[in-house]
């Protein structure tokens, strides 16, 4: 059973306002920080001009899709996700070229490798979703330099049907990384729900929080966005810079 979200609007957290305002935060602290390397910031400046024509055509044609409803226009819809994914993995990898670490696609769950000899980091998400992409990007930016060098992240995990307390457990240690999550996919101008990945749960979890802690923790980072992780820091900003409009 999954927490209803209708009561939280996770949309109106991103104005267009708070957008600019939290996008030039962040840019004020990369300069009196060394959150983002020389080499990052010349990438950036490099491809934001390419990275926001790109994004701009695909958010157009996703848009005129997603109100074509019959068959065809679902066919596209779906045409257009798998090219929005492509667009996210390339901007990743060049943006973080120098973190020796890819993302990539996973043919099943998603998983996170670390780097082997001269063999990059991995960062697998599940069946080649944008969401899924998203979401083990910010479980990467949580993680930190140590947790990378430990496959997934060092992490407990439990599938769908844990107990009340596994679940209790899961939903602590989700509240940062989904957090991340729902400002990369506001900056995407795309929608958010929060996920307890409990669909077969046996027990009651009307009485979970989990989804106001998301929620407030996303409303920390934008009041306090030097309390972002590092990387974090560096894609919101891009993402800010090149989906945002208006």
């Amino acid at each position: 059973m999954n927490l209803p979200n209708n009561d939280f609007q996770f949309s109106t957290l991103l104005s267009p306002i708070k957008s600019d305002a939290l996008r030039q935060h962040l840019e004020q602290l990369s300069v009196y920080t060394n959150d983002i390397s020389t080499d990052a910031s010349i990438t950036i400046k490099q491809n934001l001009s390419l990275w926001k024509q790109q994004w701009f055509m695909l958010s157009t044609e996703r848009d005129e899709f997603v109100a074509d409803d019959n068959n065809e226009g679902l066919a596209l819809l779906e045409d257009s996700e798998k090219t929005s994914t492509n667009w996210l993995i390339r901007l990743f990898n060049t943006l973080f070229s120098d973190k020796h670490v890819i993302l990539a696609r996973s043919n099943g769950e998603p998983e996170y490798f670390p780097a082997v000899g001269h063999e990059p980091a991995r960062i697998e998400f599940a069946h080649g979703y944008f969401a899924s992409a998203l979401h083990e990007i910010s479980h990467w930016c949580v993680a930190g330099d140590a947790r990378r060098e430990l496959p997934d992240f060092g992490y407990w995990y439990a599938p769908d049907g844990r107990s009340a307390a596994q679940q209790q457990a899961f939903e602590r240690v989700e509240i940062k990384p989904q957090a991340l999550e729902c400002l990369f996919t506001l900056a995407c101008g795309r929608h958010f729900r929060v996920s307890q990945d409990n669909l077969s749960a046996d027990f009651d979890t009307s009485g979970s929080t989990f989804a106001l802690d998301v929620y407030n923790q996303v409303e920390n980072y934008i009041a306090k966005p030097h309390t972002l992780p590092r990387d974090a820091k560096t894609l919101l900003h891009t993402l800010l810079s090149v989906c945002v409009t208006g």
